[in-house]
């Protein structure tokens, strides 16, 4: 599949990040089951030894992985790399299988969150307190690394950031400035409509899971991180008061999109954008592979401005990192891998090696050397109260699926909104019951 589905938009996303043109990278950042083995490191402690299973099975990112094993020498290491989609299909063997892996690569949020519900995953609690690998962490990554009882059973390295970026030099030469209140951005959106500007632009034709990024912000904006977990889980229903809430406010949205945006993929919502015909677009940062090299200082952005003044901040993050099984024979030593990973000079060892824009979840990495852009996001994630991920990543990709049919019949019909909240919860409900 050329086009990303929301589920891969980390790791594939990550080949679009490599030429260095972009925010991150090294040019700006200065028996097990399994296939791919890649042969024991290290070996201090010769009677105990670790399996570490990756799904990070692009060329780059699977070199980067690699080198940092390789540099792991207290306890001997085999790293199992296999295809992001076969990983995806046998993940729960993998947890449930008599010898588990000891360490696995994935990502934050409802997955693991489920797995740690089943007993599946270890609990590494101590290394986010006193000394630990992860205390410095942002308590909004702490957040996201705990289960539903409080405990932290992921280690977060790395993540990246969406926001409404726009071009500087395009501001200018139109004479506005980015909002900080919600009634700033619509009257923004009113005064570039009125300069036959389309405000904002979106692909939400093939890749129609771009919708569900408005979504979530309106309702991140208005019912609060808490919520939006909630629904997502089937807690709370699409054909709600509070859903109901979001939707008018998303319909206010629709005549500012560019009217093209329901046939553009992600890639090509962008190019309006890099033109300067049209002038801002809620994405991940990886939107600056759109841009030529010589462009991407010109790049801004900013977070979508709060509604509900009650709410605590909370920005969309989709969060890369690790996850231990619960039955482990070597508890010490898996902590003692995943605090090596952990670690400030070896996220940016792997950052860097990988061709990433991904930034590092320590404080510690030195960020002297960074892009602006990069600063500024580092600062946006560290600085909120809670990150949720996206759509998906915060629920499934089978409710993804749902989000797309509501969403886009929503964007081209918007007054029956009634009927579509309706279908949407009850399409949601055979997924949650199933």
């Amino acid at each position: 599949m050329s086009i990303p589905t929301p589920s891969r938009v980390n790791l594939t996303r990550r080949g679009l990040f490599a030429a260095g043109a972009v925010v991150g990278g090294s040019a700006l950042l200065s028996g097990c089951l399994g296939s791919g083995n890649t042969p024991a490191t290290g070996g201090s402690n010769a009677n105990v030894s670790l399996t570490l299973q990756s799904s990070l099975s692009d060329p780059k990112p699977k070199a980067a992985l690699e080198q940092v094993v390789k540099g792991y020498t207290k306890y001997p290491t085999t790293l199992n790399t296999v295809a992001i989609e076969q990983f995806r299909a046998q993940l729960s063997t993998y947890l449930t299988s008599a010898n588990p892996p000891d360490v696995l690569t994935w990502y934050a949020g409802s997955v693991a969150r489920d797995y740690a519900s089943k007993g599946l995953l270890l609990d590494l609690s101590d290394m986010w307190s006193g000394d630990g690998a992860c205390a410095k962490f942002s308590p909004a990554l702490k957040s996201l690394s705990s289960d539903s009882s409080g405990k932290q059973i992921f280690v977060p390295t790395n993540y990246y950031w969406w926001s409404v970026f726009y071009r500087k030099s395009a501001f200018a030469e139109w004479g506005v400035k980015a909002p900080t209140t919600w009634d700033e951005f619509m009257a923004l959106c009113e005064t570039l409509k009125g300069k036959g500007i389309s405000p904002l632009t979106n692909g939400t034709g093939s890749t129609a899971w771009m919708a569900s990024g408005w979504f979530d912000y309106l309702d991140l904006r208005i019912n609060g991180a808490a919520f939006h977990r909630e629904l997502l889980a089937g807690k709370h229903s699409f054909d709600s008061a509070e859903v109901r809430k979001v939707m008018d406010t998303y319909a206010t949205l629709i005549p500012y999109f560019d009217p093209k945006g329901r046939s553009y993929t992600w890639q090509e919502a962008a190019t309006p954008l890099v033109n300067k015909k049209a002038a801002m677009y809620l994405i991940g940062a990886f939107v600056t592979t759109a841009f030529p090299a010589a462009d991407v200082d010109d790049v801004d952005f900013f977070s979508v401005p709060p509604i509900n003044p009650s709410v605590p901040s909370a920005e969309e993050a989709p969060t890369d990192g690790y996850f231990a099984s619960a039955s482990t024979k070597n508890v010490g030593a898996v902590k003692d891998l995943l605090g090596y990973l952990a670690s400030a000079k070896e996220q940016q060892a792997y950052i860097e090696a990988s061709g990433s824009s991904n930034l590092p979840t320590s404080p510690d990495v030195n960020s002297s050397g960074f892009s602006p852009l990069v600063q500024k996001g580092m600062k946006l994630l560290q600085d909120t109260k809670e990150i949720t991920q996206f759509f998906n990543r915060d629920s499934s990709d089978a409710l993804q699926a749902t989000a797309d049919a509501a969403l886009t019949k929503f964007l081209d019909h918007p007054g029956d909104v009634a009927t579509i909240l309706k279908d949407w919860q009850a399409a949601a409900q055979k997924v949650w019951g199933s």
